[in-house]
């Protein structure tokens, strides 16, 4: 199987090198993408929005034969399921990571701090306790010094949808900040955080405790819930 793997903010392709092993060595195909302006610390972040990122997903797709599984981290997850609704007869699974679907009209987040037309990584006391669980000292400093700073129209674009069939790709959500307990009751309640997830046809709940980057905080079980995501498609 082809997997795409979408980076959260401020991360490349390469924040999935300590995932992929499993999933390499299963003998699945692995494309870890760098989006639009996180090329390098100083690559031009202007002019680049949803839309572009989105796009950049979809040109991956494109340049793969046969169907695949997207996996989208964190603001990652919006990416993916825009992909998803432009190519919902391609994508056999969509994998969200601490994330889920971001419906129509809704923004990943428009209330980090910019500078100018980018998102420097902010400071630690910006984020909760749940989104910094593991995530010690040195994991801290290692993921600081190679964050890249986020196009801000990223965070701030509204989502457009348009091909209802996006419902018909199934979705597994692997929880860390929050169990898939709480994702439940929130979608029995219809809180609007899990609206468009709701619509979804087939949605499977995978909990893997950790804070928000479990890339960093426990690679080798984040493989391992992918992997079985991608087993379970094939």
């Amino acid at each position: 199987m082809d997997i795409i793997l979408v980076p959260g903010f401020w991360l490349d392709g390469s924040s999935w090198s300590g995932v992929t092993p499993a999933l390499v060595e299963a003998g699945h195909q692995i494309h870890a993408l760098t989006l639009p302006g996180l090329e390098a610390k100083d690559a031009k972040r202007s002019g680049i929005g949803l839309r572009d990122h989105i796009n950049a997903v979809v040109e991956a797709i494109d340049g793969i034969e046969g169907p695949l599984v997207l996996v989208g981290h964190s603001g990652g997850g919006a990416i993916i399921h825009g992909a998803v609704d432009e190519r919902p007869d391609r994508v056999v699974r969509a994998v969200y990571v601490d994330s889920g679907p971001l419906g129509e009209g809704g923004v990943i987040n428009d209330e980090l701090p910019a500078d100018g037309d980018e998102i420097p990584l902010p400071s630690w006391d910006v984020f909760d306790d749940a989104d910094l669980t593991d995530l010690d000292d040195g994991l801290r400093e290692a993921f600081r010094e190679r964050s890249i700073p986020q196009p801000k129209a990223v965070a701030c674009d509204r989502q457009h949808l348009h091909d209802v069939r996006r419902y018909d790709v199934p979705a597994t959500v692997i929880a860390c900040e929050f169990p898939s307990s709480l994702l439940t009751e929130w979608m029995d309640a219809g809180h609007p955080y899990v609206e468009e997830l709701a619509r979804i046809r087939d949605v499977e709940l995978v909990d893997l405790p950790t804070g928000h980057w479990p890339q960093f905080t426990k690679p080798a079980e984040l493989g391992a819930a992918i992997l079985a995501a991608v087993d379970r498609t094939s």
